[in-house]
């Protein structure tokens, strides 16, 4: 397993620096995106790149694109350089890094699968987040005709890279907030197997959300509906998947 990360980074300049080291540990390549931030956190990660350049490659977008396009940056540029897997992980430090080990022996365990971190929260999880989670992923489970989706919103995820690959050179996937739910869902259909792995998640340590409430959910509703679609022409294969 030749295995990297993947961290989109968009104003976290307070946070990345203690996620950086937090990731050096694991000893894993790190491609780190910066989605067009402001000058100050670009300078940030200037400074993490430079002081880390062994195993951290920033790569700059010039404007703000969206989570998903920072991360199909990071897939496209871990792909030419030969990686099979990647840990998609967020900026902000709401992911509990200690569970790496255990993304990692799931995945040689289920080599051909997504590893998807299932959060569990504490107390700092705000409630209209939760419970429009909480409809989305009756949305996955609807648009994909299974529950083998625990949780599609959680940005902390192992792709295997082959099947990613396959999927973002035929199919445009959605570029922001819409991007975890858009790329997992066609995955699936892709019919790439998913294992759920809990994982401790809470609210970011540096008080920065980029969800914004209305915009966000509307787009995340028209997601919900292209797949819906998307899913009407696809159930014979879905229900097959049930008597394999």
């Amino acid at each position: 397993m030749k295995t990297c990360l993947i961290v989109p980074v968009f104003n976290h300049e307070n946070a990345i620096a203690n996620v950086i080291e937090k990731l050096k540990v694991f000893e894993l390549p790190c491609f780190l995106v910066n989605d067009g931030s402001s000058i100050a956190c670009s300078q940030v990660l200037a400074d993490c790149a430079d002081k880390e350049s062994s195993w951290l490659t920033l790569i700059t977008r010039q404007e703000n694109g969206g989570k998903g396009a920072a991360v199909i940056d990071g897939f496209t540029a871990a792909i030419r350089q030969g990686f099979n897997y990647a840990i998609q992980i967020d900026a902000d430090g709401q992911h509990d890094t200690n569970v790496i080990p255990e993304f990692l022996a799931a995945s040689k365990q289920h080599p051909n699968a997504i590893i998807l971190g299932q959060p569990i929260f504490d107390a700092s999880v705000p409630k209209n987040r939760l419970y429009g989670r909480q409809v989305t992923n009756i949305w996955i489970a609807i648009n994909t005709l299974s529950f083998a989706i625990a949780d599609g919103m959680c940005g902390f995820r192992l792709y295997p890279l082959a099947a990613v690959n396959r999927l973002i050179s035929n199919t445009s996937i959605g570029q922001r907030m819409d991007f975890d739910i858009d790329i997992v869902v066609r995955l699936y259909w892709q019919g790439v197997n998913v294992v759920n792995l809990p994982t401790a998640v809470r609210y970011p340590i540096d008080g920065v959300s980029h969800f914004r409430l209305w915009r966000d959910n509307l787009m995340i509703s028209l997601t919900h509906a292209r797949l819906f679609f998307g899913m009407l022409i696809r159930i014979p294969q879905l229900l097959l998947r049930h008597w394999r």
